[in-house]
């Protein structure tokens, strides 16, 4: 059901796309309506998972930013690829739920991500043209990003995938996650001209991902002393880092085997984004009126 559900959704997005790149044999029809732009972009981002399970814009804001290439086919298509830099970070002490504090977790994802979308506008829109100046948009795609999770201790940041946090790597784990993946971005936007070959665009998108460990948190704990033989003493320090230990065990106070996170939810991340756009393929002096 897993692969059905990831091939339905890739097969959605590879089917818009399709249809955004054949655009450009319909536009020929009227070759004033394409331009050419690129986009200088700002923003932050945050994430939906253990640590942060509902609560949009509740992690720890850090900013980022990219660079976007959009081909407008007309004022309506435009397909757009770009790649992108953010940081997000979550700490299990911000929350309000005793349980999570009480876990006392927190990361830190470092997460570069290359995507191509396609973009329709609601209205017409064309930048550096005054007649058609703005319009909401819906934007969806492909994207291939690149993770990495890490934890502070000591005033330390350590990268938490090679150490196996919840026995991955080992026999008594699964193996070890991956930090490469493809996502699927999504969202909504609006875009305006401001002067002359410039523009700006406000965007919020979602990836839709296929992991439990953007955050490095989804099963059970491991018995801290098996952990540490397995995967060093690192590994187990940053595994289990509760205030108070749930129940004590018959190998002595650890919470070995009891929950850390909730496997059958996967991770989201998000990105809200300005973007600061600039016609790659007139000049400002262009007159409109013919078109």
């Amino acid at each position: 059901m897993k692969k059905l559900r990831v091939a339905i959704a890739v097969k959605t997005t590879i089917t818009l796309l399709l249809a955004v790149m054949s655009l450009p044999l319909l536009a020929q029809k009227n070759k004033f309506e394409r331009s050419k732009d690129v986009g200088l972009l700002f923003g932050t981002s945050y994430y939906i998972g253990e640590v942060n399970p509902y609560k949009h814009f509740g992690t720890r804001l850090k900013s980022g930013g990219g660079i976007s290439f959009r081909n407008n086919f007309n004022r309506r298509w435009t397909l757009k690829s770009s790649v992108l830099y953010h940081v997000v970070e979550s700490w299990d002490s911000d929350s309000e739920d005793p349980w999570i504090r009480n876990r006392n977790l927190s990361f830190r994802n470092q997460v570069i991500e290359g995507s191509v979308q396609g973009e329709l506008n609601f209205f017409n829109y064309q930048l550096g043209n005054s007649k058609f100046p703005f319009s909401p948009y819906l934007f969806a795609g492909l994207g291939y990003y690149r993770m990495r999770p890490m934890a502070q201790y000591r005033g330390t940041w350590y990268e938490l995938q090679p150490l196996g946090t919840e026995g991955q790597g080992t026999e008594f784990g699964e193996e070890k996650y991956k930090t490469t993946m493809l996502s699927v971005p999504f969202g909504a936007g609006l875009k305006t001209n401001l002067f002359a070959i410039f523009g700006l665009s406000i965007e919020w998108g979602v990836r839709k991902t296929w992991t439990d460990y953007f955050d490095d948190i989804s099963g059970k704990y491991v018995d801290p002393g098996l952990l540490a033989d397995l995967n060093g003493e690192l590994a187990a320090i940053l595994s289990d880092r509760s205030i108070q230990k749930e129940i004590p065990n018959t190998a002595g106070n650890n919470n070995g085997g009891l929950q850390r996170g909730d496997s059958g939810r996967k991770d989201f991340f998000f990105f809200s984004m300005v973007s600061l756009n600039i016609r790659l393929d007139r000049k400002a002096t262009t007159c409109w009126e013919h078109e």
